[in-house]
């Protein structure tokens, strides 16, 4: 060590396997042990956030085995090294360049929090003969040049040649033999041989035997080769070259194949197809001959580990239970009503149970946003007792967000059914596409449904191909669920796979049911109020389903009574009365005005106004239909924002109107001299469809014969030119709307008979439901005499 370096008591240990660092050498050396890192970031004061000393103290372990040495783990001499140049590779792992300094001889080793440090004392050296010293120093050199001389061009490298010239130049006998040592490919033995020995000329002779019996090899090696490169083929010179790379690797540290090894043991424990372990074993034998730094090798292990992590075959699938009576009782205790949908789904479970290795549909939760579509493919994970995954597809415009990028690209990943197996890391689990009907696509990055097209069919699913993986992976095993809101926005080949079941909205009263059994007790939980006797009226929910919320489901209303849960805890922090029973004046108190009003008939009956019945995702509602009569010139306005639909429906009623005019007592020539303005309240929102014909024709009627409409009478069919009332849909909301209302007499077309038993119990009993197949039928329902009509007000 120079005069001018610190001295130090005791250094940060840096032990080596099969490796001598000598003085005046400096070398790279790649570690990968948390002590040894750690050292060098004591060493450069990294790890107290202070300038170091740059210095550590080197030494070789006499088993190369022993992860934690001790001081009789290592040669009792060292070399104090400093550090020149700190690379950071894999994580965990870095690459130093040390320069040795001088020869020590250690006495003591400290067990540190990370690191151990090592105390020592001076080296001596001594030079017998300082003239025959030099003398050997000058053979030396010339003996390393002609070693370098048989060298072939591959291994003449430019480093080797600044190293052979710093080597020439050196002045120092003892530094010529250190440099001489570590520039010859000399055996591990010879070196530590060479770093115990004190005298000078003793490491000269030395290192000369050393070395000359290395050329003496390499000579005769180099005579063999040029005999023998003749005659061998280039097939058995690559099998040649490959052998010594494999006894070269060998004999390397092999620190740096730990987590090749460890990547090789979770691909051999998968059950990967012919195919894929073909491709897998390529892939793995690429990965050998790369730099573990380079960024193509992080590629390929990006890739295995992709690989290495996805469930492949029977072997990684979880064991199906079949207890139909388990998974009755959980659909019943987790979800209230939705008889049909339960049902539905007891049946698709009854037939996994007989049938466990059949395919079955894809069934697909058709229904209003919150009605409990997610939870009940949840359940249905949980009576099998299959692992259970969503997939958000709303919004997703790329195909390549379903079949994943190829690898070519930066940052390429698989896609999410792929993401979605390892997720689940099991083959048989319960994926969730959920919002089917929110998928985008455009022409430049492809369809998304498109691509879920073979994933959902049966005869390809087992084939599945995803581009960033590159095999063809399983999913027969893979119970697909999906969800949507709109089938119409579902693209058709991709509705084609489906078997949708519908979901309608909640009524009032189950909306009530839902609210008491579970998501009061379950909220009370999510605000520390369980022990508590907190409980609300049915008054309370009722405002609370009809005033403060409008909605098909329950999120909403769950909403509102976390609101009332806030409100309550809140109370309680600041030490208020709170009351055990909440009512309907304490939810206002809380929620402040009611935001929605219920919707009811009109007190009397009216001429032109008539009480129609519209469906919308949140549920039914009454669809009030003005027509009046005005000076004109046989225009008719319609406002109230209605759809393309709506408007043509209002121009066939009235075609229908003019062309019956006889009929109903109205003169020929009315439209001559009139205009007919129809009009929808609530003009903010969109209405469109047709189940308003029959409400329009009978609004004209009345408006142009002045004979007033029943206003306890809803009415919702479509008529045809002809008179006829066509079948609508969403009979059971429209129904529960009229319900709601206080109306008891509801107008239905013929052809929705069938819909009947969907309608709740307690409003069939409540309402009376007349059937009709023409106009002329519905008139005589609803026109009254003009006597009726005063005597009803």
């Amino acid at each position: 060590m120079s005069g001018d370096e610190a001295r130090h008591d005791a250094l940060p240990l840096l032990p080596l396997r099969n490796t001598v660092l000598l003085p005046g050498v400096t070398l790279p050396i790649e570690l990968g042990r948390p002590t040894s890192v750690a050292a060098v970031r004591t060493a450069n004061g990294l790890a107290a956030g202070q300038p170091g000393h740059n210095l550590v103290l080197v030494a070789g372990q006499r088993d190369a085995m022993v992860e934690s040495p001790q001081l009789e783990d290592l040669h009792g001499i060292g070399v104090v090294g400093r550090l020149v140049q700190v690379f950071h590779g894999l994580p965990g792992r870095i690459t130093v360049f040390v320069h040795g300094l001088e020869r020590v001889r250690l006495t003591a080793l400290t067990r540190g929090d990370e690191h151990s440090f090592v105390g020592y004392e001076p080296f001596q050296e001594f030079i017998d003969e300082p003239n025959l010293a030099y003398a050997l120093a000058g053979s030396l050199q010339d003996l390393v040049r002609r070693h370098d001389d048989h060298l072939g061009s591959e291994q003449a490298s430019r480093q080797r040649h600044e190293s052979l010239q710093r080597l020439m130049d050196e002045r120092n006998p003892g530094k010529v033999a250190d440099m001489a040592a570590t520039h010859v490919d000399l055996e591990h033995e010879s070196r530590v041989s060479l770093l115990y020995e004190q005298s000078v000329n003793e490491r000269l002779r030395q290192t000369l035997e050393f070395i000359s019996e290395h050329v003496n090899r390499l000579e005769v090696q180099r005579d063999v080769d040029e005999q023998v490169r003749d005659t061998m083929s280039q097939h058995e010179r690559e099998a040649m070259l490959r052998h010594k790379m494999r006894a070269i690797q060998y004999e390397l540290d092999n620190e740096s194949t730990d987590w090749l090894d460890e990547l090789k043991l979770r691909l051999d424990a998968r059950e990967l197809t012919e195919e894929a372990e073909t491709h897998v074993n390529r892939e793995l034998a690429r990965l050998e001959q790369m730099n573990p730094q380079s960024s193509e090798a992080t590629v390929v292990r990006t890739y295995l580990e992709w690989v290495a992590d996805l469930p492949w075959g029977s072997r990684d699938a979880t064991e199906d239970i079949h207890d139909i009576d388990r998974a009755r009782g959980q659909l019943e205790a987790q979800h209230h009503g939705l008889d049909r949908v339960k049902r539905r789904v007891v049946e698709y479970l009854s037939v996994l149970t007989l049938a466990p290795n059949k395919r079955g549909p894809v069934l697909c939760f058709h229904g209003p946003p919150g009605t409990g579509k997610t939870s009940l493919a949840r359940s249905i994970a949980e009576s099998l007792g299959r692992e259970f995954v969503r997939i958000s597809l709303g919004g997703v415009r790329d195909a390549s967000e379903i079949r994943g990028h190829r690898r070519t690209y930066v940052g390429a990943l698989p896609g999410r059914l792929t993401q979605a197996m390892k997720q689940a890391a099991s083959s048989n689990p319960v994926i969730l596409l959920d919002e089917l009907d929110k998928l985008g696509g455009d022409e430049m990055r492809g369809d998304p449904g498109s691509a879920l097209l073979e994933a959902l069919d049966p005869e390809q699913n087992t084939e599945f191909e995803d581009h960033y993986i590159a095999l063809p992976y399983d999913l027969s095993r893979v119970i697909f669920i999906g969800t949507a809101n709109y089938l119409g926005q579902i693209p058709t080949v991709l509705r084609d796979r489906l078997e949708v079941i519908e979901i309608t909205s909640y009524t009032v009263e189950e909306k009530l049911c839902i609210a008491r059994d579970h998501l009061i007790p379950r909220l009370k939980e999510d605000h520390g109020l369980g022990e508590r006797p907190l409980s609300l009226t049915r008054e309370a929910l009722l405002e609370l389903t009809t005033r403060y919320t409008r909605e098909s489901g329950v999120r909403d209303l769950q909403r509102a009574i976390a609101s009332v849960m806030r409100d309550t805890a809140m109370r309680i922090t600041e030490r208020k009365t709170v009351p055990e029973v909440f009512d309907a004046e304490h939810i206002q108190e809380v929620l402040g005005p009611p935001k929605y009003f219920e919707e009811l008939a009109d007190k009397s009956p009216q001429v032109g106004v008539v009480t129609g019945l519209g469906w919308t995702p949140t549920g039914g509602r009454l669809l009030f239909v003005e027509v009046t009569s005005t000076w004109g010139k046989g225009k008719l306005r319609l406002t109230g924002r209605l759809g393309d639909v709506m408007k043509e429906s209002a121009q066939a009623a009235l075609s229908h109107v003019r062309s019956c005019a006889d009929s109903f007592d109205i003169d020929r020539d009315f439209m001559k001299d009139h205009d007919l303005h129809v009009h929808l309240p609530s003009a903010g929102i969109p209405k469109d469809g047709p189940s308003a014909g029959v409400a329009l024709i009978t609004g004209y009627v009345s408006a142009l014969t002045g004979v007033p409409v029943r206003h306890d009478v809803a009415m919702t069919g479509e008529v045809t030119l002809r008179g006829q009332v066509l079948p609508v849909g969403g009979i059971r909301e429209k129904v529960l709307a009229a319900h709601r209302a206080g109306i008891r007499d509801v107008i239905l077309p013929e052809r929705n008979r069938k819909d009947e038993p969907e309608i709740p119990e307690r409003a069939r009993e409540d309402l009376r439901l007349h059937y009709v197949s023409n106009i002329n039928a519905v008139l005589d329902l609803v026109l009254i005499d003009v006597d009726e009509a005063s005597a009803a007000q």
